[in-house]
């Protein structure tokens, strides 16, 4: 997609419990979870440098069952994703990309940039699972969603019907959101770009930060 969904409805702030397995980033994989949006508009969402306004304070789970705050991820470039470790078709397309954006670690004026994933399918994305997934792998965090975060993220998804081996299929957005050092929304990428595109992209934005500082 290359423009963002409406906001899903309002539910309750709470994590959904876990299930079964796990996902991996280029970048490695670690721990947990999400990020944080420093500015806030008054509602308790950010006000984006972009066209969207994105992002908000949230608290999550991780795949070792720990709670990290939003606040915990700040002085970090972050890429997010919402997607599951299930999924058949676009999701490894999207992951390529990731792999890709070792493009930026080359350059090496360029900092480290943080891929996290949010699964929308926590019954089978358990913490359990995905720990065992990555494990060995390095600076990647996996994590379980809140209503709120999908909310503030304008993410969509819907479980499909159920197959004769229980197996299934979750439609959801395919879109990753930057984010900057100071918890502020950047900017989203839709799978219409290319991993050159995002790479290009995302190293423009860092050397704007820091010439910026």
């Amino acid at each position: 997609l290359s423009t963002l969904p409406p906001p899903p409805s309002s539910r309750s702030d709470k994590s959904i419990t876990w299930k079964s397995l796990a996902i991996t980033f280029a970048f490695g994989g670690g721990l947990l979870l999400g990020m944080k949006i420093l500015q806030e508009r008054k509602g308790g969402k950010t006000k984006s440098m972009g066209k969207a306004a994105l992002g908000g304070l949230f608290s999550l789970v991780d795949h070792n069952n720990k709670s990290t705050k939003s606040e915990d991820f700040l002085g970090q470039w972050l890429l997010i994703y919402f997607g599951f470790t299930h999924c058949p078709d676009i999701c490894p397309d999207e992951l390529e990309k990731r792999r890709l954006m070792r493009l930026v670690k080359q350059i090496k004026t360029l900092p480290d940039i943080t891929p996290i994933l949010i699964t929308v399918d926590p019954d089978r994305d358990t913490p359990e699972a995905l720990a065992a997934y990555v494990k060995g792998e390095q600076g990647s965090f996996f994590s379980l969603y809140t209503y709120r975060m999908l909310a503030y993220y304008r993410v969509y998804y819907s479980q499909g019907p159920k197959d004769e081996d229980n197996d299934y299929n979750v439609d959801h957005t395919i879109i990753m959101y930057l984010v900057g050092p100071d918890g502020q929304f950047l900017e989203y990428f839709g799978q219409n770009k290319k991993s050159s595109e995002i790479s290009s992209s995302i190293a423009s934005h860092m050397t704007k930060y820091k010439n910026g500082k």
